[in-house]
């Protein structure tokens, strides 16, 4: 809201209230965003008819949280984010995946690429002998580079 000075008798300044809003601005906005909206809608849209059959499988429930085991190029095995050994690593996993079965849980691996042998060996042994035979190896992913 403004205020407009004008000069009265007496020397004194009389206030007086504007109440006039310049719509013109938000009138152009909004213009330039519906242009923006009409060219995008058509190229979001698929062009190529396909007549889909319906899907018969039933929803499923979220994937639990995924487990990731990291193994340093020096040795170091880490669950998650902390730090743990091969030695406890099927009781530290049981730990964190508490209630569900780990015959069905798929333990994810990330390796660096000058991680020996013999300690990757370790980790999946340790893994067989607690029951986790889900297991998955994580690589870097070159496609989109």
């Amino acid at each position: 809201m403004g205020a407009k000075l004008s000069s009265g008798g007496g020397g004194k300044g009389v206030v007086e209230a504007n109440s006039e809003i310049n719509v013109t601005p938000f009138v152009d906005i909004m213009l330039v965003l519906l242009i923006i909206f009409m060219v995008a809608a058509p190229l979001a849209t698929v062009s190529v008819e396909v007549k889909l059959p319906r899907a018969v499988a039933p929803p499923q429930e979220n994937p639990p949280k995924p487990v990731f085991i990291s193994i340093q190029n020096d040795g170091d095995v880490f669950l998650g984010d902390f730090r743990t050994s091969a030695a406890s690593l099927g009781d530290d996993l049981r730990v964190q995946i508490r209630t569900r079965n780990p015959e069905e849980e798929r333990i994810y691996i990330r390796a660096d690429t000058q991680t020996r042998y013999g300690d990757f060996m370790q980790v999946m042994n340790a893994l067989q002998d607690n029951g986790f035979y889900s297991v998955a190896l994580v690589g870097e992913d070159t496609s989109t580079q």
